[in-house]
């Protein structure tokens, strides 16, 4: 089983991050703000104005650490990444797979994406009661899940799970406490950029979410942009996206939902640039950073494996048992959903 190492999230505007020895250095104006050893690091992420050494770089590479670049909404543009792990093999298997393999591949995360959709609301139901909105949702969830696992070609599927996200956020906002709702309001998604603070948590949540994805499936020896459900684009993990979908609703929405309604951020946390995009303050990205952290070390009981593991390598074994599916080792993939 892999370890599960942490990652380090520069978010100090100006910071300089250089490598000394054996280890990782984060200074600002010259001041020594962190050292680490690498060995302890699996992820480097940059946001902002943050500078890089060439020579961390050259480490990073070297000893298979995951450096990526965000802005300072958490936008992802880019990323060093070092020999490709893996062999040949399992990438054309990857590449070559057939239509059938591939829509039953979509359908899964699709499935779990919903089933883990559902299961946020009816968490809301049995905390707080149900109102007539939020029952409608989940008889529609039900709905496309049935509809999900047994439709015949992708465009239908991908039209469902639209339908099927815009129903679940069109309630996501009477999942946010009464006490919350003075300061934090959502009307729907919104993104690139994110118009409200709900969505820039939830856009940046996704975004680190998907790098870890991305190592994972690298690690693995997958290629993270070729996917089946998300179509090729140049420039974007289509492959890391799919797989995404099974880790937004139990993991990134429900992180979001308790940060606001334990009133961890609050309004003043957040600033509205002339654009209209929403960013957080560099207070607030570090909360969210620590939460998500602290998060990823709970242990949780894996539906597939039957034991207990850190919420922070799932997205290993998850790369891990599609691979075994693509060599033929597995019959189908087992999507990861939690309750």
């Amino acid at each position: 089983m892999k370890k599960l190492q942490n990652s380090l999230y520069v978010t100090r505007q100006g910071a300089y991050v250089h490598k000394e020895r054996e280890t990782v250095v984060i200074e600002h104006e010259r001041t020594k703000l962190m050292q680490v050893p690498i060995h302890s690091v699996s992820g480097l992420f940059c946001f902002g104005n943050v500078l890089v050494s060439p020579a961390l770089m050259g480490f990073c590479g070297e000893k298979g650490v995951n450096l990526a670049f965000f802005t300072e909404y958490g936008r992802f543009y880019g990323r060093l990444q070092g020999k490709k792990s893996g062999n040949v093999l399992l990438r054309r298997a990857q590449y070559n797979a057939d239509e059938s393999t591939s829509l039953e591949i979509a359908r899964s995360v699709v499935a779990a994406k919903l089933v883990g959709c559902r299961n946020v609301l009816l968490r809301q139901q049995r905390n707080h009661g149900e109102t007539e909105s939020l029952g409608r949702a989940v008889k529609h969830l039900a709905a496309s899940i049935r509809l999900a696992r047994h439709v015949d070609n992708l465009d239908s599927l991908r039209g469902i799970e639209g339908d099927a996200a815009a129903q679940y956020f069109a309630v996501f906002g009477g999942l946010i406490n009464k006490g919350a709702r003075e300061e934090f309001t959502f009307a729907g998604r919104n993104r690139r950029p994110p118009r409200d603070p709900v969505n820039a948590l939830l856009s940046f949540v996704y975004s680190i979410l998907g790098q870890d994805i991305s190592a994972a499936l690298n690690g693995v020896g997958l290629d993270p942009q070729v996917g089946y459900l998300h179509a090729d684009r140049p420039g974007r993990d289509s492959l890391a996206q799919d797989l995404l979908e099974e880790f937004r609703p139990w993991l990134a929405d429900r992180l979001v939902l308790s940060l606001i309604n334990r009133k961890q951020l609050r309004a003043k946390d957040f600033v509205t640039e002339s654009s209209g995009a929403v960013r957080m303050s560099d207070g607030a990205r570090k909360t969210l950073l620590v939460s998500y952290q602290e998060r990823k070390q709970q242990e949780v009981m894996h539906p597939f494996l039957k034991e207990k593991v850190p919420i922070g390598i799932i997205p290993h074994i998850q790369a891990m048992l599609l691979a075994r599916h693509l060599r033929n080792d597995l019959e189908r993939y087992p999507p990861c959903v939690f309750r």
